[in-house]
């Protein structure tokens, strides 16, 4: 990121969001340039408590202070900071906010130039109704049995988008200035779960449902057990799917045949009998997109 250009230079953000999506969302746009500050409430971020090293790496060359907006000083402190500040971001649920008196009429009101990113669990009046991670995940098709997924998919997801509502509301503010108009404040709501309905569009197209090509119906697009781990292959475009089939000494003409079960089963038992150094080897050799895993 250091060598990227860096959009939000010159741009302030002030967070009020804890836990996981608000602070990536922060760090990212410290990133790209902005001068990111948090306020956080006496207690601190829960983040702190249950993942410390996260916590640390999340909030890189961002600001902390610690105000409890619940009190008359502590309202003072953020709307002192809000008065030069371009961009909110806040991870409460609407009816929170109102009785802060952080909601988006007030903050207008007062802060006329002040654009809003408001993280929410669910678009409209479903900001309203508990949830995490995990459950929009569920929402959206994307939790296929009892393990738990391997990363915070929703919350990461919703990240970036606040960041990308970050950059929009930092790009029509200079629009407004180089124009010579008043800069009027925009609120941006970021759902958590409009985030993974995002990411599960693939599945929905049935891209990786069990009958999709990257869903486990291309022989050439699976995990396979291999004699000392396990081998992630991705040869899934014809040249890839050819080289994988002719290195495994397969037919490789038909482009049926990937989908074949004695495909599946003919590549399982050849990876089966070599070990990861040699799949690497052969990678590197027959410029294959596979990756060994212990």
């Amino acid at each position: 990121m250091s060598t990227l250009p860096r959009p939000l230079t010159g741009v302030r953000v002030l967070s009020l969001a804890l836990n996981l999506p608000g602070p990536a969302a922060l760090l990212r746009c410290a990133r790209l340039g902005a001068t990111c500050t948090k306020f956080e409430p006496p207690a601190g971020d829960p983040m702190a408590h249950y993942d410390r090293g996260a916590y640390a790496a999340l909030h890189e060359g961002v600001a902390v202070h610690t105000a409890d907006l619940k009190t008359p000083e502590g309202q003072a402190a953020v709307q002192a900071e809000l008065a030069r500040t371009d961009v909110l971001l806040t991870s409460f649920r609407p009816s929170a906010l109102r009785k802060l008196g952080l909601d988006w009429p007030a903050l207008h009101a007062r802060h006329p130039s002040l654009c809003q990113v408001a993280i929410v669990g669910g678009p409209g009046a479903e900001a309203e109704v508990p949830g995490h991670d995990l459950t929009y995940l569920a929402e959206h098709g994307l939790v296929t049995g009892t393990a738990l997924p391997a990363t915070l998919f929703a919350d990461m997801g919703g990240a970036l988008m606040a960041t990308e509502a970050v950059l929009q509301a930092a790009l029509l503010q200079a629009q407004a200035v180089a124009s010579g108009s008043p800069v009027d404040g925009r609120c941006f709501e970021v759902a958590l779960s409009d985030a993974a309905g995002w990411l599960a569009l693939p599945r929905h197209w049935g891209l990786t449902r069990p009958e999709g090509a990257v869903g486990g119906a291309h022989a050439g697009y699976r995990v396979y057990p291999c004699a000392d781990g396990r081998v992630a292959v991705a040869a899934l475009e014809p040249h890839f799917a050819r080289a994988l089939l002719q290195a495994a000494g397969l037919p490789a003409d038909d482009p049926r045949t990937p989908f074949a079960p004695a495909t599946h089963a003919a590549l399982q038992a050849w990876f089966a009998r070599h070990t990861g150094a040699q799949l690497d080897a052969l990678a590197r050799e027959r410029d294959l997109p596979l990756h060994t895993l212990g």
